[in-house]
């Protein structure tokens, strides 16, 4: 399609080639990273860029969506839910959608809709491993590539969820074209699982073996009753997709295949047993809504589907709402989660005494698993749903080397977790002394393989990959691993994630300089003595700066949001004002002081386009980046809290010891607490935990190499 005079020259800072297509939720376009990749850049419209839930909604369902990958999908490799038009980029898949294609060459043939069963089939249990549903699995987001289908669109069909007139009240409103819907979207939304995506694709299979969805009528609201009540039409379904097709189609979601069943069924082997639950964790007890419940009478299921659905024409598909009396809005959890508590017992084997003692120092969502590192642990991974631990890695060691050593995740990016490796204490065979050497490694988040080794720093001055602001060593892009290198730390690269093979290196810069990231992209903050502080955009290409300002003061890098980056004295006695730069365009630089000073001894986070002041005697302060006025100041009840993170509605702060609480979003007020589960010192673990929310499933570490889970949502 030809650009307009309207649209944009770069989204994101990726220019843009050409105009792909347009939709009822915005506009796609052709653009290119600076490696030369082609990217599909959706930009939402207008109407849903001014709803300020479709932004959080868009945020947290695009964090999701990057765990998606696999040879079937179209990986997210960026986004901005805070841009005046909120984007995502996809990685291009050239080829004509499954829609398309069937409209203008009629029915696959036998051997094609096979390719296309397997295709689709495993790229849902890929999104599904990860914790997605993707709920609008249809022809026109099915893309036929050369080598093989591919699904896309993640994030923005589900985003589009939270928009309406009375949100509370419409809470099984839901976003899906009925003849690709499930039973469930239509009468039941709180409860869509995987389950749904199954049925949806047996739908589109349907359609691609006779031209004609299995429920499909003159009118989508008979449509939508069909799915609920009809028997599909499969008449013209090859004979030997039937079977699949039909189970797919069955109205219980219980009894749908999984996607390893569906592959079994088309290899002609035999139905893999479904996996129970068998998990040995401590602590756990039963679910508080684990009671089985009633069936609900298909009578009653087909009054929900008639007299509650309200069907609306939203550009090419149907916006379906059912009003129920029950305004609670439905838990988006991990598939098949529970509530759990473990524990990690990896051992060194180092001294008389291998057990653990020491805390999780972080941990991070890959893969359908929680990747967690700590004391004496290089990486550990825990089912996100039911707590299992499926892998331990030690941290790695030399002989006779006894003390303790800490692990560290420094970043999750698709089916890969960058950890470090520590090696201590190494004798030098020239000198009879021994120094420190460093390591950085990617760990199949699955598997716990190890998958590459690329040292980073050696020799008595040598630093271990860093996270923290002001000591930053280290930092996971969209691009690779940034990292210091070198005895002396006397330059800095990206690591390929492929096999770490550094892209580029350049040498540092003679002043005190810290690698940090924002948004997915790189920076480098170097200090300008007199001057203030150098902020340096790395050119992901060549590692040169593509831009640079000098802002004054001793700043650190907090985070970005509303497109503009956030900057920070964090060494000073109070807090007075914060330092704005744009991250795009002219880079200018705006100083917004706080309407209240804030205490030097607060720990300062940005989530959620706010920042929160934390003290350890459990005070939580929100602050307004833009205008630097304080929203609020509380009391969460829990002493020596870690760094806050924000949901759609709440704030969560946990102690070391485990102890929650989960605060109003907009108020302060203290919505709700967990007790405590074991013992947490914070003068020996740091700060209280550093929690990670996948959806609303909120997953809290503390005492011992612990971490527990709860609905955030409904706690």
């Amino acid at each position: 399609m030809v650009l307009r005079d309207s649209d944009p020259e770069d989204i994101g800072g990726y220019p843009i080639e050409d105009r792909l297509g347009s939709g009822g939720m915005g506009v796609v376009y052709l653009g290119r990273s600076a490696s030369g990749r082609r990217l599909a850049l959706k930009v939402v419209h207008g109407q849903y860029a001014d709803d300020q839930e479709f932004r959080t909604r868009f945020r947290r369902e695009v964090e999701a969506a990057r765990q998606v990958s696999g040879a079937f999908t179209a990986p997210v490799v960026d986004a901005d839910a805070d841009a005046s038009s909120p984007w995502m980029a996809t990685v291009y898949i050239p080829g004509e959608n499954l829609g398309g294609h069937v409209r203008r060459e009629g029915p696959l043939p036998l051997d094609r809709l096979q390719e296309l069963a397997a295709g689709l089939t495993e790229a849902l249990r890929d999104i599904h491993r990860v914790g997605v549903v993707h709920r609008d699995l249809k022809p026109a987001n099915v893309m036929l590539a050369e080598d093989g289908p591919r699904v896309i669109d993640f994030g923005v069909s589900r985003a589009a969820e939270a928009l309406g007139a009375d949100a509370l009240t419409q809470t099984g409103r839901v976003m899906g074209t009925p003849p690709y819907m499930s039973p469930e979207q239509l009468t039941n939304p709180r409860d869509v699982g995987p389950a749904s995506d199954i049925f949806s694709l047996g739908a589109v299979l349907a359609y691609a073996a006779t031209g004609r969805g299995p429920f499909d009528s003159d009118s989508p609201y008979e449509t939508a009753t069909r799915v609920v009540t009809g028997t599909p039409e499969l008449d013209r379904v090859p004979a030997e997709l039937r079977r699949f097709i039909e189970w797919c189609l069955d109205k219980d979601p219980a009894t749908r295949p999984t996607p390893d069943e569906l592959l079994a069924l088309l290899k002609g082997e035999p139905i893999p047993p479904r996996p129970t639950t068998d998990v040995s964790v401590a602590e756990q007890p039963p679910a508080a809504d684990a009671a089985p419940r009633p069936r609900r009478r298909r009578g009653l299921l087909v009054a929900a589907a008639v007299g509650g659905l309200l069907l609306a024409l939203v550009g090419t598909g149907v916006v379906v709402r059912l009003v129920r009396d029950d305004d609670r809005v439905a838990s988006q959890l991990p598939a098949g989660w529970r509530s759990w508590t473990a524990k990690d017992t990896t051992t060194s084997g180092k001294g008389e005494d291998p057990s653990p003692s020491g805390t999780f120092t972080r941990c991070a969502a890959a893969r359908g698993g929680l990747i967690c590192a700590g004391d004496d642990v290089k990486a550990v991974r825990f089912s996100l749903a039911t707590g299992k631990r499926e892998w331990g890695l030690p941290v790695d060691s030399v002989p006779d080397d006894t003390s303790s050593m800490e692990g560290d995740v420094l970043g999750a990016v698709g089916d890969r977790v960058y950890v470090y490796r520590n090696d201590q204490t190494v004798p030098d065979d020239n000198s009879g002394e021994s120094y420190e050497r460093y390591a950085i490694e990617a760990v199949d988040a699955r598997t716990g393989d190890v998958l590459w080794t690329t040292p980073t720093q050696r020799g008595s001055g040598a630093m271990a990959p860093d996270l923290t602001a002001d000591n930053s060593t280290a930092a996971t892009t969209r691009d690779g691993v940034l990292t210091v290198l070198g005895t002396e730390g006397g330059s800095y690269a990206l690591l390929d994630p492929e096999d770490g093979d550094p892209r580029w290196k350049q040498p540092m810069p003679e002043e005190e300089c810290l690698l940090r990231e924002a948004a997915g992209k790189g920076y480098l903050l170097c200090s300008a003595g007199k001057a203030g502080t150098r902020v340096s955009r790395l050119d992901p290409a060549t590692g040169k700066p593509a831009w640079t300002v000098t802002v004054r003061g001793s700043l650190t890098l907090i985070g970005q949001s509303g497109g503009r980056l956030l900057l920070a004295d964090t060494s000073g006695p109070t807090y007075r004002s914060i330092v704005a730069v744009t991250a795009s365009g002219s880079h200018t630089r705006h100083t917004i002081e706080l309407a209240r000073t804030q205490p030097g001894a607060a720990s300062l986070t940005l989530s959620r386009g706010t920042l929160y002041f934390t003290l350890s005697n459990g005070s939580v302060r929100a602050v307004d980046p833009r205008t630097g006025r304080q929203t609020w100041n509380r009391n969460s009840t829990v002493e020596f809290p870690g760094r806050p993170i924000a949901s759609a509605t709440h704030v969560f702060v946990a102690s070391p010891s485990g102890r929650l609480a989960a605060l109003d979003g907009r108020t302060g007020d203290v919505a709700w607490t967990r007790p405590g589960r074991g013992v947490g010192m914070p003068w020996m673990g740091g700060e209280g935990a550093r929690l990670t929310l996948v959806g609303d499933a909120l997953y809290v570490p503390y005492g011992t190499r612990s971490v527990y889970t709860v609905d955030a949502h409904h706690s």
